[in-house]
């Protein structure tokens, strides 16, 4: 396949790096320093924090009108980061192109395919005025659900942590070839990857995780571990967790987890530091419209309550707010 990465972070580096490697023809939409270290040395993959480099030689631009179009674009970008991406997503479009949404949140097409509202509603919060819906339009959507831990502790090296776990999946369940051939060629570079016919569920089993661990974690300045092993700490996430699936169920989709157990996935990922962390940590703006507002736009369409839900959310963003690192999802 013909695939481009849009956003070679962390996830996206990752992914890149090990489809190249399967023998996919992969291209890179990349940015800085990072763009100039992959262009100068290859994009680098280290497994552990010890394990030897395997070095991918690929395109890397950041201009991505130069690159045509593609079989599929995967785009592995913040939240934040997705109106420029539907600003010039175009030209790596061709009529059959399939759009993988490889994120953490709620994605904007969240209500599409949904019975709840008809599919008539649109999270503005997210994608406000629709500019997202139109760019990368839902019969193209393939949601990709992430469960592995990644960083990028210098520009071009990718280093992988734990977890290969990817799950895949059309909206509202229709799958077709295109999610198949996907999660096929995933599986095939060396990850777990599965294709589902409930990929609103397994957003909403990961958003738990991520509403809770993401904003706690950057302001107790933690990794995953200590959070867990206090029991305040961890009992505010809970409830948080239980806001959240209170959420899902209101609008149909039941993530079907106690909150204990989600925990436990978490521990099973060792001591991480969450990504919203490590952006805090880099100076980087921090992922809180994905991942808390679109999630209190749901509660509120919803008429759900969820007063720990906003509690850190307002925490979070005048903690960004006090460092310049919040910037609006479109």
């Amino acid at each position: 396949m013909k695939i481009c990465i849009y956003g070679a972070g962390a996830v996206g580096g990752l992914m890149a790096a090990w489809l190249a490697r399967a023998g996919h023809d992969v291209s890179v939409v990349a940015r800085g320093a990072h763009l100039e270290a992959i262009r100068r040395d290859g994009l680098r993959v280290r497994s552990g924090a010890g394990g030897a480099i395997e070095t991918m030689r690929l395109r890397a631009e950041g201009d991505p009108s130069t690159l045509g179009a593609h079989d599929c674009v995967i785009v592995a970008v913040k939240a934040q980061d997705l109106a420029q991406v539907a600003g010039r997503i175009a030209p790596l479009l061709g009529a059959g192109t399939s759009i993988v949404t490889a994120m953490n949140g709620v994605p904007w097409w969240f209500f599409d395919r949904l019975a709840f509202g008809g599919g008539t509603l649109r999270l503005e919060s997210l994608d406000p005025g629709g500019r997202l819906s139109r760019a990368m339009p839902t019969d193209r959507i393939v949601g990709c659900v992430i469960h592995l831990a990644a960083s990028i502790p210098e520009p071009g090296l990718v280093s992988h942590g734990v977890g290969r776990k990817l799950i895949l999946g059309e909206p509202g369940g229709r799958n077709t070839g295109r999610a198949r051939r996907i999660a096929e060629a995933l599986s095939e570079a060396g990850f777990e990857a599965i294709a589902t016919d409930s990929i609103e569920k397994e957003f909403w089993v990961k958003l738990l995780g991520n509403v809770s661990f993401n904003p706690v974690s950057a302001l107790t300045l933690s990794k995953a571990q200590p959070l867990i092993g206090d029991a305040y700490v961890k009992e505010y996430m809970v409830r948080i967790m239980r806001e959240v699936l209170a959420i899902g169920r209101a609008v149909g989709v039941d993530a079907d987890i106690d909150p204990e157990a989600r925990i436990d996935m978490a521990r099973e990922l060792g001591d991480f530091k969450t990504s919203m962390l490590q952006d805090l940590e880099s100076g980087r703006a921090l992922e809180i419209d994905g991942l808390l507002a679109g999630t209190l736009e749901i509660a509120r369409k919803a008429a759900v309550a969820a007063p720990n839900t906003e509690s850190v959310l307002g925490l979070i963003r005048v903690r960004a707010q006090a460092t310049g690192q919040y910037r609006r999802a479109a």
